[in-house]
């Protein structure tokens, strides 16, 4: 039997980050990853063509700098020079309305808009829909703190159009969940902020836009990634690593005793651990703990997930020449297509495609169109084509396409969420703790942040636990 203090069970990029936290403390670490790589979701394939390559993400694209800590890892170790901010003078956002293409007013915050002229004469949102946005400040602010769905906020404060043209494209789809059912504050709780704060959306999103500071050199694009994918954060955060780290190594049980926590491995191996940090699915999560948690397994266990794909396709860019200009397009539910959205990767970053090339990325699966996910490949890749055409005039055949399907790939914060966790992770037996995307956001910053509060945390356990026994 070997000995460790912290055991991190799943090796994507909490349990990276996890071990690469811990490995800041002095802390030993052993970190175990069922899958024969690292990283999770996080995969970039660079597929080489005859102009030069292309480089295709699996899973996130890239990370919002607004919440700072994927960047700060990312400078951390070393890799500033790699990167790659979205090409903002290129950005122009389209929404499908009525089976056309309508252009994402300027002057938008979130949802919001802070610029009146662009707003007003947009053809996105009818006049009846505007006048009811433009009531937004006259409508009273919830005075509780019960959660409420994102679609009964939005139109509780802006009205039914807004949710549909605006909200639950650009917001449930992060998400790929309902609006109906998707927690507003487990998701955007900056919105019920601002609601209490300034009593209305519109008042709160002027005030913040007032006192930005004035620009000072070069501004931070909202959202970064790096020059040959998402995957070179992965490759730096294994390099950086000198801990325990074991992949084909799966959890089969865990057992408590006086001397703590005992981890029987799929290799018959046993590991003794003062800590283990899951950073597994919560399902995963749910199997391992049945054993020891029972309660908060079957807590984890009503954590739903929802399978999602992309399929990226590349096309030469003299055959597209009529396709507008922006990083994409985002549909309704109500338009009832059988895609999500549409991303021109090469458009919204630098480095994806080779100057001669554009480089696609179309959302399927989800909450939304489940029934997409649901094809085999040749029917999927014709859909996808079949919707290019419709929505795009794209006809050209693609150069090359590569479809990728995620099982069980995006939990789902549904109303209460973050009350249920809360109450998970109060009755989680000392020493086990819980991090990932199933908990607080699923986005990569959000992953690393929650592995550096829980490591911060087992860390002042330990020293405590020296102090005391000294």
């Amino acid at each position: 039997m070997t000995q460790t203090t912290l055991a991190i069970i799943g090796g994507g990029i909490a349990g990276l980050s996890a071990a690469y936290y811990a490995q800041q403390h002095n802390i030993d670490y052993t970190l175990l990853e069922a899958s024969s790589g690292w990283g999770g979701k996080i995969k970039t394939d660079v597929i080489p063509t005859e102009s030069g390559d292309v480089v295709v993400e699996w899973g996130p694209d890239s990370f919002i700098t607004q919440k700072p800590w994927a960047l700060q890892l990312a400078r951390e170790l070393g890799l500033e020079d790699e990167l790659l901010g979205t090409n903002d003078d290129k950005r122009q956002i389209y929404v499908l309305s009525n089976g056309r293409l309508k252009t994402l007013p300027d002057g938008m915050m979130l949802i919001i808009p802070t610029r009146f002229m662009p707003f007003a004469l947009s053809p996105l949102i009818s006049p009846l829909g505007k006048v009811r946005m433009g009531l937004e400040s006259l409508i009273p602010a919830k005075q509780d703190n019960e959660d409420e769905s994102l679609a009964d906020f939005i139109r509780r404060r802006l009205g039914q159009e807004a949710l549909d043209k605006l909200a639950e494209p650009l917001m449930s789809g992060i998400y790929n969940t309902d609006a109906e059912t998707q927690s507003l504050l487990a998701t955007f709780p900056r919105f019920r902020m601002i609601e209490q704060k300034y009593g209305s959306l519109t008042k709160g999103m002027l005030a913040a836009k007032k006192h930005q500071p004035p620009p000072t050199g070069k501004k931070m694009p909202m959202f970064m990634s790096f020059t040959n994918g998402m995957q070179t954060l992965v490759s730096a955060l294994v390099d950086a690593l000198d801990g325990d780290l074991r992949l084909n190594t799966s959890v089969q049980c865990i057992d408590y005793s006086d001397d703590g926590y005992t981890l029987q491995l799929n290799d018959g191996e046993s590991l003794q651990a003062q800590h283990i940090l899951l950073t597994t699915p919560s399902y995963v999560s749910a199997r391992v703990l049945q054993s020891i948690a029972p309660t908060i397994a079957t807590q984890l266990q009503q954590i739903e997930y929802v399978d999602t794909g992309t399929v990226s396709l590349v096309y030469r860019k003299a055959d597209l020449a009529q396709l507008p200009d922006g990083f994409g397009v985002v549909i309704p539910r109500s338009e009832k297509r059988h895609i999500n959205a549409i991303t021109v990767s090469s458009t919204k970053f630098d480095s994806r495609a080779p100057d001669d090339l554009l480089l696609l990325r179309v959302f399927y699966g989800g909450a939304r169109t489940p029934q997409t996910f649901a094809q085999d490949d040749e029917t999927l890749l014709q859909v996808v084509q079949d919707e290019l055409a419709d929505i795009l005039n794209i006809t050209a055949e693609p150069l090359l396409s590569r479809i990728i399907r995620t099982k069980q790939a995006t939990p789902q914060y549904t109303v209460g969420h973050g009350e249920r966790v809360q109450i998970m992770e109060d009755a989680l037996p000392d020493g086990l703790w819980l991090a990932g995307s199933a908990f607080h956001g699923v986005g990569v910053p959000d992953c690393v942040h929650q592995s550096q509060v829980v490591v911060d945390a087992i860390a002042e356990k330990l020293s405590f636990s020296h102090h005391v026994m000294a």
